[in-house]
């Protein structure tokens, strides 16, 4: 009987030929820090309506009307965080519910009355103002290097602490049973304002000091969290700027 002389298939292929499969990637990994950092856009928006609510808050008056326009501009620096960052679009459900909850905490303080509303303002306006700060952070954390975008972004956040523990402030004062100062006095929304960036700034002038013990404890935390936030996060910035310098003068 004659052998089949056709030749065999060998088993011993390529390995080369053989499909590979890729590792997947987790989720909200490297791809979504990537896709973020694509739909970004700078910070500057961010920072000139920061600083709307600086000066707003620093020269209105300590009046329902102002608190209510304070959370709307607020929510809407929010929503442009959001849109900045590249974390959610300006006509995304996330960014319809923020103005919305914002909305009606604002209209509920200007026809409702009462020491509890004031607070519960004052909390949402802190809460608006940590949340700006978490998702500004979120976008410089996706730069993974040291530009216009993330010095702006470290800007944001260091103005709005001194935003954040002026709301806190104001809902102590409003919440507590006696003064909020030891001078005999709760204060205006300018005044907080002014003891809340001396007191991250650790000036110390005296002239305002707080009375309780939770205005003392929040006091002393914001002129902590100043000082930490100048010398790491800022100091490791200026310190990958000088790196990067001296990168560029080596390879000249």
């Amino acid at each position: 009987m004659a052998r089949d002389a056709s030749p065999r298939p060998d088993d011993s292929r390529d390995e080369s030929a053989r499909p590979t499969v890729e590792p997947a990637q987790p989720l909200g990994g490297f791809r979504a820090r990537r896709r973020r950092r694509r739909a970004s856009h700078s910070h500057g928006f961010v920072l000139c309506l920061i600083f709307v609510s600086f000066v707003f808050a620093a020269t209105a008056p300590d009046t329902a009307w102002a608190a209510s326009v304070l959370v709307l501009v607020q929510s809407a620096t929010l929503v442009a965080a959001l849109w900045t960052s590249g974390v959610a679009g300006v006509h995304s459900w996330a960014s319809r519910g923020l103005v919305c909850v914002a909305a009606v905490a604002a209209t509920l303080n200007l026809v409702l009355e009462g020491t509890t509303l004031t607070a519960a303002v004052g909390i949402v306006s802190g809460l608006l103002a940590l949340a700006i700060v978490v998702v500004i952070a979120l976008s410089v954390i996706d730069q993974s290097e040291i530009n216009a975008q993330s010095i702006i972004g470290a800007i944001c956040i260091y103005v709005l602490i001194g935003m954040m523990f002026m709301f806190a402030y104001g809902a102590v004062a409003a919440i507590g049973s006696g003064p909020f100062f030891a001078q005999g006095t709760d204060g205006t929304r300018s005044v907080r304002l002014y003891f809340s960036y001396i007191t991250m700034t650790t000036v110390g002038y005296g002239d305002y000091t707080a009375a309780g013990n939770l205005g003392r404890t929040l006091s002393v935390v914001e002129a902590l969290l100043g000082q930490l936030y100048l010398v790491t996060v800022v100091a490791v910035m200026v310190s990958r700027v000088g790196q990067r310098r001296q990168g560029r003068r080596r390879g000249e």
